[in-house]
């Protein structure tokens, strides 16, 4: 095995983590970061890391990107594609020994199923902007892998979250909100979760459309009050979703309402989650470094 990741992020270096972890701490690693600072952040790591930014292709990479066995992308669209496949599609034909490709999507695909449950067998019929480009994208990878023959695994993630990255955070900083409205629920899956299911799934070199995310979809505000609650805080007062003052954007996270099923990854792979609800997933990044 020889991994290569478009986008060194908070889910691609848990994948790292797992893939050393669980599967061999001797496998080699490459991937890419937008910016030279973030290439300073893993000089002192075991992952060769280049600079790629998606507006212009990537200088240094070519060497390793051809080396790569299994490839996980985790770089966002933007308005005129995957910078992927616009930037190094050649570079990515001519890796010989390409296995496996792995592209980290978004539950938003789906759009708002009114709060109901739904799997990989519902349409996806997108909201926004964002989620559309992802549905495209997905596709563009699909086609992709078809051409090279390789099994493609697409990961519909639900809200990330993690030490550094949790409502602890915001409680801290004081900018958690209990925003509160009618029947609303999120999905959310814990990073190491993100990590651990994708070093599983390369073992296996896995194929389809899953998603991942926690067993208990919630009202966000239930999830703010349980993390004061357990920093020994007075929760933030509750503000109607009509009057709160939002982004475009974090409005239109509101537009979806739906649980998501993530029993088809649980049984392909035979198990659990580590996080099955936000409570767990709490617990633990209590005890945690940011």
């Amino acid at each position: 095995m020889n991994f290569f990741f478009f986008g060194m992020g908070y889910s691609s270096l848990a994948t790292a983590r797992a893939v050393h972890a669980l599967l061999d701490p001797a496998i080699a690693m490459a991937g890419t970061t937008r910016s030279e600072e973030k290439l300073d952040a893993l000089a002192d790591s075991a992952i060769r890391a280049h600079v790629f930014d998606g507006l212009v292709p990537g200088s240094t990479l070519a060497e390793d990107l051809h080396k790569a066995s299994h490839v996980v992308i985790s770089i966002p669209p933007d308005e005129l594609g995957d910078p992927v496949l616009r930037f190094h599609r050649e570079t990515l034909d001519a890796a010989p020994n390409l296995q496996w490709l792995c592209y980290f999507s978004t539950v938003g695909v789906y759009g708002d199923f009114g709060g109901n449950w739904i799997d990989e067998t519902a349409a996806c019929k997108p909201a926004n902007k964002r989620s559309q480009q992802r549905v495209e994208v997905e596709e563009l990878w699909r086609a992709y892998a078809a051409q090279r023959g390789v099994p493609l695994l697409i990961l519909r993630l639900a809200g990330i979250y993690g030490p550094g990255r949790s409502a602890f955070d915001k409680l801290r900083d004081g900018t958690a909100r209990r925003i509160v409205k009618a029947n609303q629920v999120f999905n959310r899956i814990h990073v190491e979760d993100i990590g651990r299911v994708t070093a599983l799934a390369a073992s296996v070199l896995l194929a389809g459309s899953f998603n991942l995310a926690d067993n208990e979809p919630a009202p966000p505000q239930d999830l703010v009050t349980y993390a004061a609650n357990l920093l020994g805080l007075e929760p933030p007062p509750e503000i109607p979703f009509e009057t709160a003052e939002m982004t475009p954007m974090a409005r239109s996270f509101y537009s979806d309402n739906k649980r998501v099923s993530n029993r088809a990854i649980r049984q392909v792979l035979g198990i659990d989650l580590l996080y099955p609800t936000y409570r767990e997933g709490l617990q633990a990044i209590l005890g945690q470094p940011g």
